[in-house]
């Protein structure tokens, strides 16, 4: 399966760190890369482009002394309500930035402007007619964000999504939705995916910038503590029910109550409002970055070899 070019033999395990708004900063970033793993971050998550562009600087020096570290990349919101995109990008080629993973839209010409220096875009997709418009974009690799994911994901089945794609596209498939252990990695993979993405589990990370609180709901949730709404963004998300209550709002009542607006940023602490995936029941631990993917790493190896094992009895 196609596993990028760029990334052969500089990963620990198939799987990328996905990008945590308010969580991924260059310290989980450097680590997650140092373990093996594909360590990315939101360009926003720099609170202005001029940070943004110190933090690529940053991450490119240090990863520098480790060449044989993973490669690092970026996400990029392609929507027009991203004001500093055109910056952002410019910023993003002048560093050449392996990876960029593009979300809310997929456009030609960023694609383009990734490829101009051999750079990979990998985008985001909950459906068939979002991976389709993305492959005509001329994307790398396609990010299946299946039911249960953390943030913006969708609600298709990765037995029935990951089959969809892969008769449409040629390309890298990804798998996100509830993943934290190096056995599902390797599920993930005999299911189809080329790279498993993992996003919950780097929260819970001693590296992330979550606030404490965060970690704690994270360390503390079972599956039953997520909540699937599009009330907090405008897009239908997964995020954690003790977050919504502490923000004085009812979970169970937030998409049927037409005065609850928190796209309007500034009128409701929807920065207190965390993601989380179905995942959170199978986190119990605030491990280092480097320390999580060294044991993802070493559960891969157990799972694939008892795979092998077991297909060869079978034979």
């Amino acid at each position: 399966m196609p596993i990028p070019a760029s990334f052969e033999g500089r990963l620990a395990l198939p799987a990328v760190a996905a990008p945590l708004f308010l969580v991924s900063g260059p310290d989980l970033v450097v680590e997650t890369c140092r373990g093996g793993m594909v360590g990315t971050f939101p360009s926003l998550n720099g609170r202005s482009h001029a940070a943004f562009a110190e933090w690529l600087a940053e991450i490119g020096e240090r990863l520098d002394r480790h060449p044989a570290a993973a490669p690092f990349g970026v996400n990029l919101i392609v929507h027009r309500s991203n004001a500093r995109l055109g910056e952002d990008l410019a910023a993003v080629v002048a560093h050449k930035v392996p990876l960029v993973i593009t979300s809310l839209g997929a456009v030609r010409e960023v694609v383009e402007a990734v490829h101009s220096y051999g750079g990979l875009v990998f985008h985001d997709v909950i459906n068939t007619r979002h991976a389709e418009k993305a492959a005509e974009a001329g994307v790398d690799g396609l990010i299946a964000v299946c039911a249960g994911a953390g943030g913006h994901a969708g609600t298709l089945n990765p037995f029935a999504f990951l089959p969809e794609l892969r008769s449409i596209f040629p390309g890298t498939l990804l798998l996100g939705g509830a993943i934290n252990t190096g056995r599902q990695v390797a599920a993930a993979r005999l299911l189809g995916a080329d790279l498993a993405y993992l996003g919950t589990r780097f929260v819970a990370t001693r590296e992330s910038l979550a606030d404490p609180e965060y970690k704690r709901m994270v360390l503390d949730a079972r599956a039953k503590d997520i909540v699937y709404t599009a009330a907090i963004s405008g897009v239908r998300g997964n995020f954690l029910r003790e977050s919504i209550a502490a923000a004085g709002l009812d979970p169970d009542r937030l998409n049927e109550s037409p005065d609850v607006n928190l796209t309007e940023h500034e009128k409701r602490p929807w920065k207190n409002i965390w993601s989380a995936g179905h995942g959170v029941g199978g986190i119990a631990d605030l491990p280092g970055a480097g320390e999580l993917c060294a044991r993802l790493a070493e559960e891969y190896r157990a799972a694939t070899a008892g795979a092998a094992t077991l297909a060869n009895a079978a034979e």
